[in-house]
């Protein structure tokens, strides 16, 4: 069969080389009865790998069996994949076959197989291995023919070094390993498959779409697709239903985009565009690959966002802590955060820690110089302290303020005697 013509027959979309190599290796080996197992993040489309090649090999006769291994409780897994006897356990009232009973003759396709249980991954490697398994409550062999597909979106070597997952059963389903590549990987792929999508649904809900504008459709592309296919489709059905004979413009089409992960998480950052016109003078100076680049930009904004948010997360603190002359003495970077706090937002949720420091010092007493210093050390070299160091500081500060007088310093700082006790025990203060 054509490779066009497989893809269009059973939904396998892309033209992109990373995805010619995908369908080859597909049609390589549905034909036959060998172990596959299918590595790609979520929404890659594995479930609809599985399908294409159970359609294409001898057994499309038969059953395919869908299980999602990641679904089923722990409790009860074994029982869904090997069956049961009536009597077996509170509730079987009457016997069961299970999903390799079913499958006989078949196809099981073993979806979110790194989150088997491992009791139930050594009874899974003797049905791989030769067919035979035991129902729950019987000691009677079974067998059943069954080709196993297999999937993850997790990094299984990984989890045999962790210990979480049976090196004998890895070594079993790694005879064929197909990687399906994110969507970010091949670009090239995303607008003939968003169109696609386009013309389906808009035949499908009756509507029209007019199309988008260049700097749209380099959005879509730059977008970095975490939920892959599958949310490149709710983004194509949520446009033509709600923006119905619309032409989307680039503002349009971020409604759609924002809010599928939190504002400021990386997921929303644009990729390196594979048409950037500057990008092979980048990669002749730059030694890393464009999977490093990403991976160290990413990191490097949310190491920023985390700065600022413990920034502006100690400045409210700060601002309940200390008087308007104590604040004075504040460096100008840490006083700058403070200035910008609105007082409405000072009671933030601190958990356990929101007792301490709520009650402003007294205006006759100043910060001490040493406090000031160490303050601001901790704070002009971006050394946040967290908010147990804040804490502790704090008591520290009031404690030497009152030559350890522990009734007036536990007065400052807003708590009862007894809470600071249990403070001073907590960090070691006593």
């Amino acid at each position: 069969m054509d490779r066009e013509v497989f893809q269009e027959q059973y939904g396998l979309l892309g033209k992109s080389e990373a995805m010619r190599q995908v369908i080859d290796k597909i049609m390589q080996v549905a034909k036959t009865d060998i172990t596959v197992t299918l590595q790609g993040e979520s929404g890659v489309g594995k479930d609809v790998t599985a399908r294409a090649i159970h359609a294409m090999s001898d057994r499309s006769r038969n059953n395919l069996v869908i299980v999602n291994c990641g679904a089923i409780p722990e409790g009860i897994i074994e029982s869904e994949l090997f069956g049961h006897e009536k009597g077996a356990f509170t509730g079987a009232e009457t016997s069961r076959e299970g999903y390799f009973e079913k499958a006989d003759g078949g196809t099981i396709f073993l979806d979110e197989i790194g989150d088997t249980p491992k009791n139930v991954q050594v009874k899974l490697l003797r049905v791989l291995e030769n067919g035979e398994f035991f129902r729950v409550g019987s000691s009677k062999i079974k067998t059943t023919d069954v080709r196993v597909i297999a999937a993850t979106n997790q990094d299984l070597w990984q989890m045999v070094q962790d210990g979480d997952f049976r090196e004998d059963l890895y070594y079993r389903l790694d005879t064929v390993q197909i990687k399906l590549p994110p969507l970010r990987d091949r670009q090239e792929d995303i607008i003939p498959i968003f169109k696609k999508f386009v013309e389906e649904y808009s035949a499908r809900y009756d509507s029209v779409f007019k199309g988008f504008s260049d700097d749209a459709r380099e959005l879509l592309i730059s977008y970095r697709w975490p939920g892959n296919i599958r949310e490149l489709r709710n983004v194509a059905e949520q446009l033509v239903v709600l923006e119905k004979s619309q032409f989307i413009d680039t503002e349009k089409l971020q409604k759609y985009l924002k809010g599928r992960q939190h504002q400021g998480s990386a997921d929303n950052l644009p990729m390196v565009s594979q048409d950037s016109q500057d990008r092979s003078s980048y990669e002749e100076e730059e030694p890393l690959d464009k999977k490093d680049r990403e991976l160290v930009y990413r990191a490097l904004v949310e190491l920023r966002n985390d700065i600022a948010d413990v920034k502006k997360m100690f400045a409210n603190f700060l601002y309940s802590s200390f008087s308007a002359k104590n604040l004075k003495a504040l460096p100008p970077s840490v006083k700058e955060e403070v200035d910008k706090t609105d007082v409405s937002d000072v009671n933030i949720n601190l958990g356990e820690h929101a007792t301490l420091g709520m009650q402003s010092m007294p205006e006759d007493e100043e910060i001490e110089t040493t406090e000031e210093s160490e303050m601001a050390e901790f704070l002009q070299n971006d050394q946040i302290p967290s908010i147990e160091e804040a804490e502790k500081f704090l008591i520290q500060q009031a404690l030497q303020r009152f030559d350890g007088n522990r009734r007036k310093a536990s007065e400052t700082l807003g708590v009862s005697e007894r809470t600071l006790y249990r403070k001073l025990d907590q960090y070691g203060l006593d």
